[in-house]
């Protein structure tokens, strides 16, 4: 059965109507975080090229222009890459500073056109590609020595995994109209398991403080979150050695891992490139 590929950019463009300031505050944190950046700094990517791969809403690429880089944006999806020209357009951005590109992760000729960069950053998007390990390689090598290299990825569950994938896959065989009831019935299972978790470990049930920390994260809604997940394909997961080793050997140290454990979702990494 060939993969369907998931409509990223629409369920962008439905969160884009969400974004303000409060979030784009939290996506600088995050980053700022996640690379670790001296956050005393006001600007502190300020003269860094950094190369968003696979832009989604443009939110992250907003983050890290606020915060002083000069920005190449690139998604394979139109409607993505509409998005964060709606963001650039709406941060009066100088376009010279912030360039916005369609296409692939996995065009070699695309990417050896764009340069090095100081950040390459790929939050939950090169296991989308269909040949992650491909798209992984090439994202690598835009990286300049001295330079990071932040990643997600989802983890190698095993046989949760797989039941993932099927779940995706039926989203894919239903008619438009029903995916959303799909969605909010997987949605809801879920929830219902991590409410009984929480009142297991003494804490409140309800999910809204789960859902804050989400929003603080990665400036998603938890209705977004869900879509992207339950309908995101094609997916392709890892365990952490099959990420670390491969780069390792490609001459990268790593500075910064945070895992889900034996859970699902993304393992985020962050490599530095060494001499």
């Amino acid at each position: 059965m060939s993969e369907t590929r998931f409509a990223f950019g629409e369920n962008w463009a439905s969160f884009l109507n969400h974004l303000d300031e409060d979030r784009i505050d939290q996506a600088c944190r995050s980053l700022t975080g996640l690379l670790g950046l001296d956050d005393a700094a006001g600007r502190p990517l300020d003269g860094q090229r950094f190369l968003d791969l696979g832009s989604g809403s443009g939110l992250f690429s907003l983050a890290a222009y606020r915060l002083g880089a000069e920005v190449v944006s690139i998604d394979f999806d139109p409607h993505s890459v509409a998005c964060t020209e709606q963001l650039r357009q709406r941060e009066s951005a100088d376009p010279m500073k912030w360039k916005i590109l369609q296409g692939s992760a996995l065009d070699q000729s695309l990417m050896e056109s764009l340069g090095q960069f100081d950040v390459v950053y790929s939050w939950g998007v090169l296991h989308h590609t269909g040949q992650m390990e491909r798209a992984i390689e090439l994202a690598a090598a835009r990286v300049a020595v001295g330079g990071r290299f932040a990643i997600a990825i989802y983890n190698d569950q095993g046989g949760g995994s797989r039941r993932w994938l099927g779940i995706k896959q039926l989203y894919h065989r239903l008619p438009k109209w029903a995916r959303p009831v799909w969605v909010a019935a997987v949605a809801s299972w879920y929830e219902f398991k991590f409410a009984l978790a929480r009142l297991a470990g003494g804490r409140n049930p309800l999910p809204f403080a789960d859902w804050r920390k989400k929003r603080t994260d990665r400036g998603m809604s938890a209705w977004h979150d869900w879509v992207d997940w339950i309908g995101g394909l094609p997916f392709e997961v890892a365990k952490p050695e099959a990420i670390i080793v491969p780069l390792v050997a490609k001459h990268f140290q790593l500075i910064n891992l945070s895992t889900v454990g034996n859970g699902w979702g993304c393992n985020e990494y962050v490599f530095k490139k060494v001499a």
